[in-house]
């Protein structure tokens, strides 16, 4: 049976889905954007800003489930623009530990939810 995972700690759902799924030991979350979940106000001041604010979103997310980063076996990184690639690496990489980061791909799209730069989702596992 799965289990649906929610915080208030990250933005609520902008559409039909939750923030993550809990199906024994797996963990799939939605893709997260920088919409801060005390304000509900988009944080696009800058990629690192941006990134940040994803990136503690997930991290909301992943703890409502009992997980850290270190569970997160796979990412899903979707950028608007390629060449915020090394920033938003830059951020990203302060969340893990390189010598056993997750498997990732990251992939330019021509629009994400709310126009943002940046999209993060994870897999993890107990």
């Amino acid at each position: 049976m799965k289990k649906i995972i929610n915080t208030k700690h990250a933005p609520a759902p902008i559409g039909p889905y939750n923030q993550a799924v809990l199906k024994g030991d797996m963990l799939f979350t939605s893709g997260q954007i920088a919409i801060d979940p005390t304000s509900g106000e988009l944080v696009t001041g800058n990629i690192t800003e941006e990134t940040t604010m994803v990136m503690e979103n997930m991290k909301a997310v992943l703890d409502a489930a009992g997980m850290t980063f270190e569970n997160v076996l796979k990412t899903s990184i979707f950028i608007s623009d390629m060449k915020n690639f090394s920033e938003i690496n830059l951020v990203y990489g302060k969340y893990f530990d390189e010598a056993n980061a997750p498997a990732r791909e990251t992939v330019e799209v021509a629009n994400l939810p709310k126009y943002v730069n940046v999209e993060i989702s994870m897999i993890a596992s107990r």
